[in-house]
């Protein structure tokens, strides 16, 4: 069989390009039927945004899975495994459960119930880890108990994980965007690397929830026209989720050789059948820190875990002084950074030709730390350039009587010393932009956050 390089492209492209028309007609059926996300004092945007981006996402789903199971060189993965089925079948539980909590706003308890239901419905059509590979061990069975347990955990942990992540425009479905190319990467490897036909069903999946973000991502940039709610967030988190569960234990240390070239050759070889164990964590790691700090945050507050708060990362970089736009920025570096850093030191470790990725990764991540405190230096242009950057980058200048004001830039030393996103500044600035009229969907509103309360529910990520 060849390589379908295309028809992953296609499935791809046919995901995305579903999810991106659909999302228009689901927005307007959002506003119809009252599916819109109040504002609460947690809150970045300024207006009311209409929800339900799921929708779109999940008909995406199904137009993926259809294309791909009517094509050449990827219909056997249907004919050869019930995992695109079992899949499917969690998914629609999962949607239809975020579908109805983004309009009646269900418990949060509820929702905890119905994510360990739809991995029990995946279980039981086979998508499960069998076998945990252990370093010193090998190949470790599992019974039937120990597997249905960790594979409910490994879900309900990553959907709850892009739920919390899910706090400004584009974030969530960047940063899955980003994981599952990282995971396609490892997937396709090991299926066409190493011939392992075990990994086939999660390199399709990785590919159909690149497109369903890919869709969908037009739409929920900033200034956002419609959030994904829970019925996207929980959906992708399934779908992220489903990945390496199908191919964490299908790699057979027979099939790689192992034991060829001595024991340093083994250990390179090695490689590949234990990153599943450590991937699954590195693609949603800033998702998963996320989730664990808040967890923590709450518990050290005397606050239920599901009890909703502004203190999650993009929050926090918008507390330093980030506009939205360079926060979103900021955490989709670290995300790429993260997963594909893991991926990429795997496959040239298993060559024996990574000398050079750990200097490149560790130089990246000093790039990251710079970025991530650039609001704390507030560099300055010479005078000669000042003309070219923005007004939060120019020297004061003295207007009368020792009078200082920002040359062009005064308005954000009003606002509490944040810079402004393009189009707009972030939430929270001082009150004299309490008079700049609302954008799109509020984008560009500025205003007090004490004046609005908290009407939302308890653990919504938004």
């Amino acid at each position: 069989m060849g390589q379908p390089v295309r028809d992953y492209l296609l499935t791809l492209c046919v995901t995305a390009a579903v999810t991106y028309l659909l999302t228009g007609p689901v927005r307007k059926f959002a506003v119809a039927v009252g599916a819109m996300t109040a504002i609460r004092s947690r809150d970045v945007h300024r207006e009311p945004t209409p929800r339900l981006g799921g929708v779109a996402m999940f008909i995406g789903l199904c137009a993926g899975l259809l294309v791909a199971d009517n094509l050449h060189n990827l219909n056997g993965v249907f004919a050869q495994s019930n995992e695109p089925r079992a899949l499917l079948s969690g998914a629609a539980l999962i949607w239809l459960i975020g579908v109805l909590d983004d309009k009646f706003e269900i418990d949060a308890l509820i929702k905890l119930g119905a994510q360990m239901i739809a991995a029990g419905v995946m279980v039981m059509q086979g998508l499960t880890i069998l076998w945990l590979p252990v370093p010193g061990v090998g190949t470790v069975s599992l019974t039937q108990w120990q597997s249905t347990l960790l594979t409910v955990a490994v879900v309900v942990i990553t959907i709850n994980a892009v739920n919390f992540v899910d706090g400004l425009d584009g974030l969530a479905a960047g940063v899955v965007c980003i994981a599952a190319a990282a995971f396609f990467l490892h997937a396709y490897h090991l299926w066409y690397g190493y011939g392992i036909e075990a990994a086939a069903p999660a390199t399709l999946f990785a590919a159909i929830l690149m497109g369903m973000c890919l869709g969908f991502l037009p739409h929920n940039m900033s200034p956002a026209r419609i959030f994904m709610g829970d019925s996207g967030s929980m959906l992708i988190g399934l779908v992220l989720a489903a990945g390496p569960i199908s191919v964490t234990g299908q790699v057979d240390p027979d099939t790689l050789k192992l034991f060829e070239g001595g024991t340093r050759g083994a250990t390179h070889a090695a490689l590949p059948v234990f990153i599943p164990l450590l991937l699954p964590l590195t693609i949603i790691a800033i998702p998963l820190a996320d989730l664990l700090l808040a967890v923590v945050r709450r518990a050290w507050n005397g606050q239920s875990p599901f009890a909703a708060d502004r203190g999650h990362l993009h929050h926090r970089l918008l507390d330093i002084g980030h506009s939205k736009t360079r926060a979103v920025l900021i955490m989709y570096f670290w995300s790429a950074l993260i997963a594909f850093g893991v991926v990429l030191y795997s496959v040239m470790y298993s060559t024996q030709g990574s000398n050079w990725v750990l200097p490149v990764l560790v130089g990246l991540s000093a790039v990251g730390l710079v970025l991530l405190l650039l609001p704390r230096f507030k560099p300055r242009a010479p005078r000669w350039a000042e003309s070219f950057v923005p007004p939060r980058y120019r020297r004061r200048r003295r207007r009368g009587h020792g009078e200082e004001a920002e040359a062009g830039g005064g308005a954000e030393e009003a606002a509490g010393g944040l810079p402004f996103a393009e189009g707009g500044a972030d939430a929270g600035a001082g009150p004299e932009a309490a008079a700049v009229p609302a954008g799109v969907n509020g984008a560009t509103a500025l205003g007090a956050r004490s004046r609005f309360t908290d009407r939302g529910k308890a653990g919504s990520a938004r």
